[in-house]
Parts: C-alpha cells; structure tokens; sequence
C-alpha cells in the first residue's frame, strides 16, 4: 500500500507538513524520461487499483467493457416494464427531479429519451427555498391531479415514505430512480431502482457509486429492450442512447461520483458526445462557459456544473432541465446566459457565508465533524461551503442554515471525506431521534435539523464518526505518480498522463513532483493564488500556480522564504494553451526544500 512505501526523496514532512509517497510502483524518472514512455499509463492503472490481467478494459474504457445487465438491479424489470407500458398507452408521465445538477441531468435524460419514444414527458423540479429536498406528498397529488399516471421521481424519493404513501394513496404510480442511502423499510412505490437499497443484489450493490444520473441511464437501456421485445420499433426508429452520455458526464462529475468502473467508462464516452455539440443546450452551456476547446472532465465539475447548479440554488430551479431538453437555439442561449449570471451572484452569496463559517472553527478544533450553523445564511450555497472547509480542514463538515428565530430549524449540507461515511450517519441521526430529515450518499448529506439541537448534532457525529475521521487522516501523505526533472515536463507528457483518465473522485490526476528547482519569480495573483516561475538545474523552467494558497503555510512560505533555497515541487501537470503554443505548467498542491 502506498502509506506503507518509502517516503520520497527523504520528505518526511513537506511545506504543508505532510510526508512524501509513491501511490503505487516507483517511477522515479529525474534521470530521464527516455524509453519509459509506453509503460507509464499502465503504471498509473496499477496505482489505482485495476488488476493487471484486467489493463487493457480500463486502458479505453468502453460501455461496451463496463455496462452491467440492469436486470441485475432490484425493481429495474418492473420499472422498465412499467415505463415501457405508459410509453404504449399514451400515458401522461412527469419526471419529478431534484434542484442540482445530477438532478437536472437525470431528469433531462428521461425527458429527451421520452421523446424520442413519441411522449412529450412533463416535469416537476421542487424549489430549493420554499419546499426543499425531495417530493413532498402535496406536490405528487397534485401532478397526479393535473392528470399525470406516472410519476419518475430522479435524484430522490429513496427515503420519502410519506411523500409516496400519499401518492399511492391518490392511485397514481410512481417510480422512483435514485442513489442515495435507503433504510430497511422501503416507502411504497411501483419500483424503486436504487444500487444502495440494502437487499440490492451483488451487480448492483457494486454499482452504488452511479450517480442517479447513471441509474437513469440504465433504466432507459432497461426501457428500451422492454419496447423491442414488443415489437415497438418495427415501424420506428430506435433512440439513440449513445447520445445521452453527454448527460450523463455532466451529472456524474459534478456529482462527484467516484470515476471508476461504469462511472468511468459512461464519463470517457459522454466526453466525446459532449464534443460534438448535438445537444442545444449543452452546446449553449458550453459556450457560456467561455470555453473555446471540447470540455474536459475538470470544466463539468468546475466551470458547466457550478451554473447548472446556479439555477437550484440562487435562481429558478427549472432552468437547467429547460436548458438541457430545449431544442430551440435561442432560447438556449437565453438560459445559459442567464445561468451564468446566477452563478456569479451564486459565488458572490457562497464567499459570504464561507467567511462567517469559517469564523466558528477555532471553536470546534478539537472536532472530527466540524457542524458550522448562522442565521441569514442562504441555503443554496451551504453544500458548496461545506466542501470548501472540508478540503481546508481535511475534515466531514455540516453547514447549517438557520431560520430566523431561536425557534426555528435549520437546514443543512454536508460533505465527507474518504473513508467516513456521512450519509449513513445522518440516517442514524434521524434514527435517534436528533433530526427532523436527513439523508445522502458515502460523501455528501442533506438534513433538518432543530436550531437547539445542533450542539447535539455534533457531539453525536463526533462520537459515532471520530474513529473512522482518524483512521481516514492517520498517516495521510502527498502521493505521488511520477518524479521527473524540470525538462521532463512537457505537453507531450501531460498528453500520455491524460491518456489515462478522465480523472475524478476515486480515480485522481496524476500527481507529479518536479525539481529540484529555484525561484525566479513569485507574486500574487487575484485575492489568494500564488504564481511562481522556477528553473531547475538541468536548464528547464516552467510557470507553477497554487490556487487559494496565500494565506496557507505552504503559500505563505513560497512567498516569503523560498527565494535561494532548493525546492520539490508537486502538484498536477496541466497545459496552459493561453500563448501561441502550449505550454506545460504545474498546478501546485504542495511543496518541500531540497536542501
């Protein structure tokens, strides 16, 4: 295991205080890259786990290689059949989807492959503020109401026993297609396809990393069969499912779903339909992104993502569904414009609230789960908050909103970390009696909870997640894929390290460590990244940048100790395509002296 190799270069403690490690094998390479070349990816898939008599599937991950039989799944037949049947009949069908972005996504898909089945779906996206996370009972009488028979409800619905209880009770049938954590007594529906149900089988219980968007996909495999075995494309076309994935991309990456195995494979194929811009409203996101190449996987998460995202959290929760299924150019352009702007006041709302966040965790140092809570702030953006202070404070932490007065309840978003699970945890804290709702995933959670039971909240998760919290940081090292000299870093190697992605949650980048180098140059750019410019003593220089570093240890002492000293350099090589030809540069992620 990599904790247990060497430490790299005698680093036992670096600028940010952590040791220095191989992720997997040694691929030391300062004295050359020559000859090495072919083999490197592959020693990047061994590091992450894949078997070596496995290579050559992960090598091009195809959903050929990966697509599991969605039989295999619980519920999935009756689902499938059940959809099929509505789709034959005519049937009125609304798709019920959640405010963010695997929600939007998911909800896009089976709205645009309805479509093509001649059933022009509706949809229902609940708002953020005024009804929170989930169906609620009401809204489901009512769609049923307004004359819908079938309900999917996406990205939801795996814990709302009372929501479906009602729904059944209206005689209308609902399906509910999700991924979040179940309890043993399932709310009642006409199927519920979901890979963590707790009595799921073995293929699916192994896919209970899927993003919702991804079971959705699957259940349109499952729809589509079901429509061919009776006969239903002898007079039409079949739909083509292939040109969902770019959905399905978006979704899974900025749902930070771990990228290995399905997930990988649909991220891999959903990049190339994403290039060729057939969808309107991806295209128009696209270029309201103001990116001007084929989006990367990083742009889904860090650039398309976020303003989808917008829309559920600061705006109008049915824009990014809209978007997605428009087939109209303007009005797509129109949308994507407009979810530009919310997330510029979206980032706006988010600094706040991070600031007055941050002010509390002096407070609770001595915590595992750090529990963060303030009136006033804007629930849309306590998720995002919440992942930022979790990579700050390598810590699971909970941000709360609280209403107005003393009375009032809170609402709540959390993010983990590897190793802890926090949605099985909330679910417990439900249990016991210390939430009003509560519910999510291995790494990220939602709740209700009392204001005057938050100190309880954290005391709880303190107790309960303490171990699993330690255990997660014992030992945790900046591991490392390649050691290379300063002119070892080129275009041409961060194409063969890129060869082995898409990179994400659960399959990370590259990591590499470069020198030793000196200083030329380091300044600030912006309120907190740190640039330098460093020359090794082979002669090769190149440009480094650590982003919201300043105020970091490491990036205090980049700017203020490190000129005439040696240094390593670590971080994730990147192309930097600004000038006339590209350029190599580093996007630093930690630091040690050399000498």
């Amino acid at each position: 295991m990599a904790s247990h190799s060497p430490v790299l270069f005698g680093i036992e403690q670096s600028l940010s205080g952590r040791p220095w490690r191989w992720r997997g094998g040694n691929m030391d390479l300062v004295e050359g890259v020559s000859g090495l070349e072919d083999d490197l990816v592959t020693q990047l898939l061994l590091a992450r786990g894949v078997p070596r008599d496995d290579l050559d599937r992960h090598r091009n991950p195809s959903l050929r290689a990966f697509l599991p039989d969605p039989s295999q799944f619980r519920d999935m037949d009756a689902a499938a059949e059940r959809l099929a049947q509505a789709v034959i009949g005519g049937e009125t069908i609304t798709v019920y989807g959640d405010y963010d972005v695997d929600g939007a996504t998911s909800a896009a898909l089976l709205i645009r492959l309805l479509g093509a089945l001649g059933n022009q779906a509706r949809y229902y996206i609940p708002d953020r503020l005024l009804e929170g996370y989930g169906p609620s009972g009401e809204a489901l009488v009512r769609i049923a109401g307004d004359g819908s028979s079938l309900i999917v409800t996406v990205d939801c619905g795996a814990m709302a026993h009372e929501a479906l209880a009602m729904a059944h009770a209206s005689g209308v049938d609902v399906i509910v297609v999700d991924h979040h954590k179940c309890s043993a007594e399932l709310p009642r529906a006409a199927a519920l396809v979901n890979p963590n149900r707790l009595d799921e089988g073995a293929v699916g219980a192994a896919h209970g990393h899927l993003a919702a968007v991804g079971v959705a996909f699957l259940l349109a495999v499952a729809t589509v069969r079901v429509l061919r075995r009776g006969g239903f494309f002898e007079s039409r076309a079949e739909p083509d499912l292939f040109s969902l994935l770019d959905l399905v991309a978006l979704g899974t990456v900025a749902d930070v779903a771990a990228l290995h195995g399905l997930n990988r494979a649909m991220v891999a194929q959903g990049l190339k339909v994403m290039a060729r811009r057939e969808n309107i409203g991806m295209a128009a996101l696209i270029d309201a992104s103001r990116l001007t190449r084929a989006p990367q996987c990083s742009d889904l998460g860090f650039a398309l993502g976020p303003r989808v995202n917008a829309g559920g959290r600061v705006g109008e929760a049915t824009l990014g569904v809209r978007l997605l299924t428009t087939t109209d150019a303007d009005e797509a352009r129109t949308i994507a414009a407009q979810l530009s702007i919310l997330n510029d006041e979206r980032r706006a709302i988010e600094a706040a609230v991070q600031e007055a966040a941050e002010a509390q965790i002096a407070g609770q140092h001595n915590r595992a789960v750090l529990v963060l809570g303030g009136r006033g702030w804007h629930p849309g953006v306590i998720g995002i908050v919440a992942g930022r202070i979790k990579e700050k404070t390598g810590k699971p932490t909970l941000v709360v909103a609280l209403e107005a007065d003393d009375a009032g309840n809170g609402k709540g978003s959390g993010r983990s970390i590897a190793g802890v699970d926090l949605g099985a945890a909330i679910i417990a804290a439900r249990e016991a009696g210390l939430l009003l709702a509560g519910g999510g995933h291995a790494m990220a959670a939602g709740l209700t909870v009392a204001a005057s039971g938050l100190d309880a909240l954290g005391e709880w998760l303190d107790a309960r997640l303490g171990a699993a919290v330690t255990a997660s940081q014992f030992g945790h090292a900046t591991l490392l894929d390649l050691a290379l000299a300063p002119r070892g870093l080129t275009p041409e190697l961060v194409a063969l390290l890129e060869s082995a992605g898409p990179f994400g949650m659960g399959w990370p980048a590259p990591r590499i460590a470069v020198g030793p180098v000196h200083l030329v140059k380091s300044d600030l750019v912006g309120s907190d990244h740190v640039r330098l410019i460093v020359r090794g003593e082979d002669g090769g220089s190149f440009k480094a940048i650590a982003f919201r570093a300043a105020h970091s240890e490491l990036g205090q002492a980049l700017l203020n100790r490190a000129r005439g000293r040696r240094l390593w350099l670590a971080g994730r090589p990147k192309i930097d395509d600004w000038g006339s030809r590209p350029q190599a540069e580093l996007h630093l992620e930690d630091a040690a002296w050399a000498d």
